[in-house]
């Protein structure tokens, strides 16, 4: 088994012991991104829209780490605090796939997410 961390200073770096991405072979593995500009380190909690659409480009980084984009998305996991927001997230989650060709997907509400988030998504590509 062939095991890859990456990393990029264009996404968060972890706040835990865990990394980015973990590449196996052909597969890689997100750890769930949640809202924090990677260039200030602060939460970007201004809308939904816009916290969404930060985790979505922390993921894109992340992609772009492992020369991967959201094309090779197999599978993903919305983790939210309020199933309320979910048509506003999932409007701006939708502008980054190709519906036709979208990936499998969870979404869960849940009770709290690290720093009292409003969502947290992770990721499954392949190459």
């Amino acid at each position: 088994m062939s095991k890859k961390i990456i990393k990029t200073s264009k996404a968060p770096a972890p706040i835990g012991p865990y990394n980015q991405a973990i590449l196996s072979g052909n597969t890689l593995y997100t750890s769930g991104q949640i809202a924090i500009n990677p260039n200030s380190g602060e939460l970007i909690l201004d809308s939904i829209e816009a916290e969404t659409k930060q985790v979505m480009e922390n993921l894109k980084a992340v992609l772009e780490a492992a020369e991967m984009t959201f094309d090779n998305v197999i599978k993903t996991s919305i983790f939210i605090a309020d199933m309320h927001q979910f048509t506003k997230i999932n409007a701006v989650y939708g502008t980054y796939f190709d519906e036709a060709m979208a990936p499998a997907r969870e979404t869960v509400e849940v009770a709290n997410l690290p720093k009292f988030v409003n969502v947290e998504i992770s990721l499954i590509a392949i190459k």
